[in-house]
C-alpha cells in the first residue's frame, strides 16, 4: 500500500479527537521551529497562518449548532479560537510572543490526549 492510500484510510479510521491531537502535534512542532530559527517575514506569516486556519476550523465547528460538545466548552474553544486570530496578528507585527500560541496549543493537545 503506498503512503497516499495509508493516509487516505487513516483519514477514515481516525477519531476526530486523535485527528484533532495529531493536527495540533504537527503545527506546534513547526510553531516551535519557527521559534527556534528565530523565523521572520513571509515564513513567519506562513507557520502562524496555519494554525490559525487550524484555530478558525475549531472555532466554526463549535459555533455549529449540530456539535454535540457541551456547550460551555464550545463557548471556550470559540473564544479561544479568537484569541489565537488577533494574538497572531500582534505576533505578525512584532508586539507579542510565539510562545503563547505553543503554550496555547500544548494545553489543548494535554486536554484531547487525557479525555
Amino acid at each position: 500500500m503506498g503512503l497516499s492510500a495509508y493516509q487516505r484510510a487513516r483519514s477514515f479510521s481516525e477519531a476526530p479527537r486523535s485527528a484533532e491531537h495529531r493536527l495540533l502535534g504537527q503545527v506546534t512542532g513547526a510553531l516551535i521551529e519557527a521559534e527556534r530559527a528565530a523565523l521572520k517575514g513571509a515564513a513567519l506569516v506562513d507557520v502562524i497562518h496555519w494554525n490559525r486556519e487550524i484555530w478558525a476550523t475549531f472555532g466554526a465547528t463549535c459555533a455549529d449548532g449540530g456539535n454535540r460538545l457541551p456547550a460551555p466548552l464550545r463557548a471556550s474553544i470559540i473564544s479561544l479560537s479568537l484569541w489565537v486570530d488577533r494574538h497572531s496578528s500582534e505576533i505578525i507585527a512584532g508586539r507579542a510572543a510565539l510562545s503563547d500560541l505553543i503554550e496555547v496549543n500544548r494545553l489543548i493537545m494535554e486536554g484531547l490526549a487525557s479525555g
